[in-house]
């Protein structure tokens, strides 16, 4: 008899990230209940849950109802992180997989965010702008402003799998590369080539600056004013994670005064507010968050999805997709555990 999976991916449509492959995959593995890009109604999710195996849901948005899965061994978030509002507590207890497609993104985001260090620093986007308006420099005039991302030092903020997905892409150009992730220690980061620093360090001596990090609860606005003051003059600063992390208001107004280079993909609204002033910062390159949500990309995340659910439900552990861990899935934004316990 086949395991009993929930598959309920709304706000994610079904097509978008299971291949034709992958989806006859994912029948012929398990009995596949709901499957339909339209969000499952909450009723016919309960009725569903006492014999669920496996949920695989954009986000967690059924309450409190985990005692009411008796059967379930994993929840399977497709959304891009890890579930919140879940009581995480409750799952390590009863050794419910929490898992994330996360990784899925890695390489769609690192390919966009290299994309952006280039043509910030080559001054692209901007060119472009200028030669529409008849306004362009040819040959050494346009480049009065521009460098090259060879040979300069780099610095990652955050080393999860984005970073760890444009690691690679940079060492080409022969870049020194520093890292600061408080997750991580020192032994690991220079294990990966990197050489562990200080936020502020980093800030003070990256030409280039990819922000990177999770959003938590302990790294909300953490690049404040007072560091973002340490930037070099016409460094890059590129914004690939979430606005979370960063003082928003300061970026803005540091980047309107031509302080260093900007590209970011993300914002603290999204859509940006038509009359937000950072539309204004014209040597900035603005991104509606297209780093990821790229078609053949994207199934990538369904083939890491069935991939660790077939390993599930042969009772071994999941490799491909991330693994919520006791000691970090509380420091995620809003997850929480049950009221009346510890955590």
């Amino acid at each position: 008899m086949k395991s009993q999976v929930i598959v309920n991916p709304s706000f994610r449509r079904m097509d978008e990230i299971f291949s034709p492959e992958d989806k006859r995959r994912l029948h012929d593995l398990v009995d596949v209940i709901w499957g339909r890009d339209e969000r499952m109604p909450q009723a016919e999710f309960l009725r569903a849950l006492p014999g669920a195996e496996v949920v695989i849901s954009s986000g967690w948005h059924y309450g409190d109802v985990l005692e009411q899965a008796p059967a379930l061994k994993a929840i399977v978030d497709v959304s891009g992180g890890m579930p919140q509002q879940l009581d995480y507590e409750e799952c390590y207890r009863r050794r419910i997989r929490v898992l994330s497609a996360a990784p899925g993104f890695a390489r769609q985001v690192a390919e966009f965010s290299l994309g952006l260090a280039i043509d910030a620093a080559r001054q692209i986007s901007y060119g472009d702008r200028l030669m529409r308006r008849g306004e362009e420099l040819y040959l050494w005039h346009g480049n009065a402003d521009t460098f090259l991302l060879y040979d300069q030092p780099v610095g990652i903020i955050g080393y999860g799998s984005l970073a760890r997905a444009l690691h690679p892409l940079l060492i080409p150009f022969g870049v020194s590369i520093s890292a600061y992730d408080p997750w991580l220690g020192d032994g690991y980061l220079k294990r990966q080539g990197l050489q562990p620093v200080s936020l502020e360090e980093l800030l003070a001596t990256s030409k280039f600056i990819f922000v990177m990090a999770v959003p938590s609860s302990e790294n909300r606005a953490m690049i404040s004013r007072d560091l973002l003051e340490l930037v070099q003059q016409d460094a890059v600063f590129i914004l690939a994670s979430r606005a979370h992390v960063v003082d928003f208001d300061a970026l803005t107004e540091l980047a309107l005064a031509g302080r260093f280079k900007l590209a970011t993909d993300v914002f603290p609204v999204e859509p940006l507010p038509a009359d937000h002033p950072i539309r204004a910062a014209e040597g900035a390159i603005l991104s509606a968050h297209r780093a990821g949500s790229v078609a053949q990309g994207m199934v990538e995340l369904g083939e890491m999805v069935v991939d660790d659910l077939e390993a599930l439900v042969r009772g071994l552990p999941p490799r491909r997709l991330q693994v919520a861990e006791p000691e970090l899935s509380m420091r995620y934004t809003s997850n929480r555990a049950k009221s009346g316990k510890k955590g």
